[in-house]
């Protein structure tokens, strides 16, 4: 068995075996987002409004799947999450590393349930696959 498949518009997705190692990686992800959340003396009152919060990237698809999935994946990836807590860490800002974290831990929480990439197809077609009801 190859480790892709062919899918959606012939973009290549992981397997059944990857997505779930991917999703483990989420998990791991999201606990050490929060655990370094906690470290850094963020309020734990606040940490499930902060967690949806990066959500609020979706509004691009109002707009359309195409600019909705570029404003979603601006936020939703590593890259993002770990160079605002790079950030925050070089600036000595601990509002600003807690960002950071925050965004750590979600995108790893979203990765955690399925959650990847969106493709500019729909909202439903991710990076780990196709998400909701249709898949």
């Amino acid at each position: 068995m190859t480790t892709m498949q062919r899918t959606i518009d012939d973009v290549a997705l992981p397997t059944t075996t990857v997505r779930g190692w991917l999703r483990l990686e989420g998990a791991a992800a999201f606990a050490a987002g929060l655990a370094l959340y906690g470290w850094l003396g963020g309020p734990w009152l606040l940490v499930i409004p902060f967690l949806l919060l990066p959500d609020i990237s979706a509004i691009g698809y109002l707009r359309g799947p195409r600019l909705g999935a570029f404003t979603y994946n601006l936020v939703h990836n590593w890259a993002f999450g770990l160079g605002v807590l790079g950030l925050g860490f070089v600036a000595d800002s601990a509002p600003l590393a807690i960002a950071g974290a925050v965004l750590v831990a979600h995108v790893g929480m979203d990765r955690a349930v399925g959650y990847g990439l969106k493709l500019s197809t729909s909202f439903q077609d991710t990076h780990l696959g196709r998400i909701g009801r249709d898949r």
